[in-house]
């Protein structure tokens, strides 16, 4: 190969990511639009001593109620039709909806007082995924690829991030890191890693189509030696490292006991979840798991409830079995939204956007159990208590992985980004 126009670097760089596709089972974007990330200062905040190894990350897309799950005002007249219960914390309550949680509040820390700036949802899963605000010029890396930067892949054999849920727009993805930092997607929890094993032929005829497509890019390894090319070849010998390797078994829930899976709910979000925990086991880093069917403008009262069982279900399963192996302690479990919803009921008997004030837990990772932290007014309209803005929320989450929250990389266009943006973490909510 004594050339390669333009066209055909271009066709190349498309078989690269079909390839890439058809293994793992990602997008990655185009070489060009990604670089490395170039180290800047690190401004000093210290490492937090034994920080979490892990972070599993449950996203409730369209913005779930905290008056209807975490934040309930009994008496007042927002509250609705919603009661509170109480919880194996004395004085703590929490809704009715969530009786599987209140059985284990010790283990949640609770946040009443977010505050966001972004009341539509694209921006405000944007936001909350990346502590920045959505950008046409530049795509910021999610709490998961900061972690991978940071901390690296624990299993070699297997990817460093997972997303499990149907959305394929992934907000918080890899961002302008390199394509190795983008997360595993996959759809259906139950059907296992995708494009994974061997179809048509055997293990020999595999190694040597291999072989041949290695001998086929040599040249034009050798002209292109550049970051990017570098990265894309690690990420096919990723592929083939995992298709190769017994760790595999992770994405393969029925090695669970059927009364393990039935634990957490005979849905997507609760297998999602087993998956999770299976992934955490095999040292997988950093795992997000979404729900969606939380942008409720009608009828609250009756789609709350059926959304919240399945959340209560598969969370609660989630916690108990990470405590029970030991897990929960090194691993990050946070649940969030991009917004709450309005504390007064609209004339559809729904709830409208309302990023003013709302609600998320953090559990695991050195965080403080069975605790409230924040505060809204008596009718959960207005923070009075204790604010946290998203970039803090997203600070206290890197603080409890390790991160360096002030190490500041560089985009390839040479601006400067942290992993939380100017947030502080709020160490009032670490034991």
């Amino acid at each position: 190969m004594n050339s390669i126009s333009k066209a055909d670097e271009w066709s190349r760089r498309r078989f690269m990511e079909g390839t890439a596709k058809s293994f793992l089972g990602v997008g990655a974007l185009g070489m060009a639009s990604r670089s490395n990330a170039a180290l800047g200062p690190d401004l000093g905040l210290p490492e937090r001593a034994g920080a979490a190894k892990h972070v599993i990350y449950l996203y409730m897309g369209g913005g779930m109620t905290h008056l209807d799950t975490f934040d309930t005002k009994p008496g007042h007249e927002n509250q609705g039709q919603t009661k509170s219960i109480n919880t194996n914390v004395d004085g703590l309550q929490i809704s009715e909806y969530l009786p599987s949680l209140a059985k284990q509040s010790d283990k949640l820390t609770i946040v009443n007082s977010l505050s966001s700036t972004a009341g539509a949802h694209a921006q405000g899963n944007y936001l909350m995924h990346t502590s920045y605000e959505q950008r046409a010029t530049i795509k910021h890396p999610g709490i998961g690829a900061w972690a991978l930067k940071f901390k690296g892949k624990m299993n070699p054999n297997l990817p460093g991030s997972v997303f499990i849920g149907g959305n394929s727009r992934i907000n918080g993805g890899g961002g302008f890191f390199e394509p190795q930092y983008e997360p595993l997607a996959i759809n259906d929890p139950a059907s296992g890693l995708k494009n994974s094993k061997l179809r048509g032929i055997n293990q020999e005829m595999f190694d040597d189509r291999l072989k041949l497509a290695s001998q086929f890019d040599e040249d034009f390894h050798q002209l292109y030696d550049v970051k990017q090319v570098r990265a894309y070849t690690s990420m096919y010998d990723d592929a083939v490292r995992i298709m190769q390797s017994s760790d595999l078994q992770a994405f393969d829930l029925s090695q669970e006991e059927e009364i393990t899976r039935d634990r957490y709910g005979n849905n997507a979000f609760g297998q999602g979840c087993l998956l999770a925990r299976r992934l955490i086991e095999h040292d997988v880093r950093a795992v997000e798991v979404t729900y969606g069917g939380w942008d409720m403008h009608n009828n609250v009262f009756i789609s709350a409830p059926e959304r919240c069982a399945v959340l209560d279900q598969a969370m609660a399963a989630l916690l108990t079995d990470l405590e029970r192996r030991g897990k929960l302690e090194e691993t990050v479990v946070v649940l969030t939204t991009e917004f709450g919803r309005t504390p007064r009921i609209n004339q559809n008997a729904g709830r409208d956007h309302y990023p003013k004030a709302f609600s998320s837990v953090l559990a695991g990772g050195g965080f403080k159990g069975g605790i409230k932290y924040g505060k809204t007014d008596e009718g959960a309209e207005t923070v009075i208590e204790n604010v946290v803005k998203i970039p803090d929320f997203n600070a206290t989450i890197a603080h409890a992985l390790g991160l360096p929250i002030d190490q500041v990389l560089y985009s390839p266009s040479k601006r400067p980004f942290t992993v939380a943006h100017k947030g502080k973490p709020v160490l009032d909510l670490f034991a």
